[in-house]
């Protein structure tokens, strides 16, 4: 069950403070490299993506590079990470759409039209680019940190996105960024819950540590 009466705006102020100018795990330099990894990184591991990224913009440094390279070229740089084969196709199809970097849409509309992008990685480069957002990231740390929370009630990540929007102020949307950031640093799957800034508003602090 969710928490209840807690004042959720005022609770996440701490946590968006504190990985507020945190930047992403994915080594983005600019837009287009965040876009191509961000589709590189559904079911991986950002570490793994940093690691092949380079090799990959070497070879495609612009999205119209990218967008003249077939999935088979592709491939050959991106053969460690999960369901390359898939993802290659996707890259492929996404650039020769795209076109150019000054072309890549920013908002959550045209964003989810590409194959490979979903809500998550769309609020991902919405918040590298720095745009308005229009949703919040949920990702697999901010499931699991929102849940013990209390924040939210369920392992979907829509379902995560739609409980939160209701109870945040738009100017609090990065909250789901910073429960990802929460996640890895503090509220592992063995988490720290004596040391989180979160503890006071925690359900499963107050459950497991404050009785």
């Amino acid at each position: 069950m969710k928490q209840q009466n807690i004042d959720w705006a005022a609770a996440v102020k701490p946590l968006i403070k504190k990985y507020k100018d945190t930047p992403h795990p994915l080594e983005a330099k600019n837009l287009y490299e965040m876009m191509v990894m961000v589709v590189l990184s559904a079911r991986s591991n950002d570490k793994l993506i940093n690691s092949v990224a380079p090799d990959l913009f070497k070879e495609f440094p612009t999205m119209a590079r990218l967008s003249q390279a077939t999935p088979a070229a592709i491939i050959p740089h991106i053969t460690k990470v999960i369901n390359h084969g898939n993802k290659a196709e996707w890259l492929s199809k996404i650039a020769k759409a795209v076109k150019t970097d000054k072309a890549i849409p920013l908002t959550m509309e045209e964003l989810v039209k590409l194959p490979g992008i979903g809500r998550k990685s769309a609020n991902v480069i919405k918040r590298y680019a720095g745009v308005e957002a229009e949703g919040i990231m949920v990702d697999l740390h901010t499931v699991r940190v929102s849940n013990r929370l209390g924040i939210a009630n369920s392992e979907d990540p829509v379902v995560i996105e739609k409980q939160m929007m209701e109870v945040l102020p738009k100017n609090e949307w990065d909250a789901g960024m910073a429960m990802s950031f929460l996640g890895r640093d503090i509220c592992r799957p063995k988490p720290e819950c004596p040391v989180c800034l979160m503890k006071k508003d925690c359900k499963f602090y107050q459950e497991n540590f404050n009785n």
